[in-house]
């Protein structure tokens, strides 16, 4: 026999050990006596690797009962309310260390083309026309145009109504999850801008805080 052979045997023998599968012509030797419609069941064995996995899972949940419910060590509601406790606290030390993204009180309108064309691309992609309309005359919602606020007028006002959204039962949703500070003090500021403008067909005023422009 030469090395290539014996190599073969080799690992032919390595893989009956894992497979505990019997060769070929020898089915006779474990053919049971079930027949079903001409069809007979051999009696092999499940491979030991099979076997071996399948125990090794039975004690891996046997040992994580146990430390779940008798030593409470590994509970999974008490890690996920770990888990949160320690995400909120990393959220507070970022702001604490980035106070100048946090900080609305300082929040100014934007007045360059740049910020004011990208408020309009949001006012438009974030379906405010929907309610709002295109030239911001009000349907659904009220007339943005004119000096008359629901929720308070200038940029502070409205940026917390984008952020947080409108009245509860009306529809206008808050957007601080979807857009960004940033993309939301350009679609504030765009919404100033657009303060005296003439709407085709503006809707009736709404609202009892009356504010300038510029405010």
């Amino acid at each position: 026999m030469n090395k290539n052979s014996e190599k073969i045997s080799g690992w032919k023998r390595f893989m009956k050990s894992l497979t505990k599968a019997h060769d070929l012509g020898t089915e006779e030797d474990i053919m049971l006596d079930h027949d079903y419609d001409g069809i007979r069941e051999l009696d092999n064995v499940l491979p030991p690797w099979w076997l071996a996995g399948f125990y090794i899972t039975i004690v891996v949940s046997v040992f994580y009962l146990v430390m779940s419910f008798g030593f409470n060590k590994y509970n999974q509601y008490d890690e996920f309310n770990d888990d949160v406790a320690a995400a909120k606290e990393e959220v507070e030390a970022y702001k604490a260390a980035n106070p100048q993204l946090f900080d609305n009180a300082n929040i100014v309108a934007f007045t360059d083309a740049e910020n004011l064309a990208k408020g309009k691309e949001l006012f438009i992609t974030k379906t405010c026309v929907v309610c709002h309309l295109a030239d911001l005359g009000g349907s659904i919602g009220p007339n943005l145009t004119d000096d008359h606020w629901i929720l308070g007028g200038g940029v502070k006002n409205i940026y917390n109504t984008l952020t947080n959204g409108g009245r509860p039962g009306k529809g206008m949703i808050a957007w601080e999850s979807t857009i960004t500070r940033e993309e939301r003090i350009q679609l504030a500021s765009y919404i100033i801008s657009m303060q005296g403008t003439q709407p085709v067909n503006p809707k009736a005023p709404e609202g009892d805080i009356i504010l300038s422009k510029n405010e």
